[in-house]
């Protein structure tokens, strides 16, 4: 992949990047912010490319010297920053890879572009290095900032930037590539796009784990059992996901389908909408003893917890939080 035309949906951002190239009015500086998985690296490796390609229109051709360079990941005017640290992008890797390299004039190219991934972990020292150079750019040089959040950025950063905002997907987007693309059958599709809410990359994740199955049965059994099952099994259990490769953040998002599918079974005594179809009898059963709001607790609940997590807080905690949540509900 390389092209625009590769990216599932992000209709919008493309018709943005292809109009800057057109119109020869390429900023010096873009996020783009998303979740991990919904398509950043895509968006951005497509610009660079169409950028570089010498066909000189707003899709690469894929076949001149330059896009073959760039889809190999050896184009000397497409630098992809990297950090030795995993928690931080210090001050050293921008001044070195991108503050001091971008006063050189590109190789081949007229533009010379930098690629930043996770670049909510820049330290405030980094940000102020890149700062002068985003205020004062040389004319070619061309820096995307990859984000999960860009609420971290220093105010004078994001000012200087064009933001571009991911949205999610259409949940049929998902599901139509998962089957069409990946081969993946229908029932499976169905839960995966549900789990996905919006993120592709977060459905191929599910859909392509060798352990779909066991992961399925895991988050049910869960679910079901999870109100007589005491705290440390309930830690335990969702502890364990990680050796079948699925986040934890991802695993809640899976139990979410299933407490959706119960309150909307609840609200609707239909089950023609449910992701979880063939779990009709026990959706009606959940459905029968939990309330409306009890259900809505649960479902804040999952949402919190995911904050947390993403704030660090202590796992074993959050769940405990969790879990009591799902219990007295």
């Amino acid at each position: 992949m390389g092209r625009f035309s590769d990216i599932i949906g992000h209709e919008q951002i493309i018709q943005h990047l292809q109009n800057a190239i057109s119109l020869e009015k390429v900023s010096h500086a873009y996020i783009l912010e998303g979740e991990e998985g919904m398509g950043k690296n895509l968006l951005a490796t497509a610009f660079a490319i169409a950028l570089h390609c010498e066909g000189r229109g707003t899709e690469a051709c894929m076949s001149c010297s330059s896009c073959k360079k760039a889809i190999s990941g050896n184009h000397p005017d497409i630098i992809r920053v990297t950090h030795k640290n995993a928690g931080s992008i210090g001050v050293e890797d921008i001044r070195e890879q991108l503050c001091g390299d971008i006063q050189i004039r590109p190789y081949s190219s007229p533009y010379k572009i930098y690629i930043v991934d996770e670049a909510e972990k820049m330290t405030v020292q980094a940000q102020n290095a890149l700062l002068k150079t985003i205020e004062e750019p040389p004319a070619y040089g061309v820096i995307l900032l990859l984000t999960t959040n860009s609420g971290g950025f220093l105010p004078t950063i994001i000012s200087r930037c064009v933001t571009l905002k991911l949205k999610p997907l259409q949940e049929e987007q998902i599901r139509r590539y998962l089957m069409e693309k990946k081969q993946i059958p229908d029932y499976q599709a169905d839960i995966c796009a549900a789990f996905a809410r919006g993120n592709l990359g977060k459905a191929c994740n599910l859909a392509s784990s060798e352990s779909f199955s066991s992961i399925k049965e895991h988050a049910l059994y869960l679910v079901k059992h999870a109100r007589e099952m005491d705290l440390y099994e309930v830690i335990e259990s969702v502890k364990s996901v990680s050796e079948v490769k699925l986040e934890v953040q991802d695993y809640l998002d899976l139990l979410m389908v299933w407490y959706r599918d119960v309150l909307l079974f609840k609200a609707t005594r239909q089950a023609g909408a449910l992701i979880f179809a063939d779990e009709v009898q026990d959706i009606m059963v959940a459905a029968s003893k939990s309330s409306y709001e009890g259900l809505e607790n649960i479902l804040k609940g999952l949402e919190k917890a995911k904050v947390r997590l993403n704030a660090n807080v202590n796992f074993d905690l959050t769940m405990e939080l969790l879990f009591l949540t799902i219990k007295e509900n």
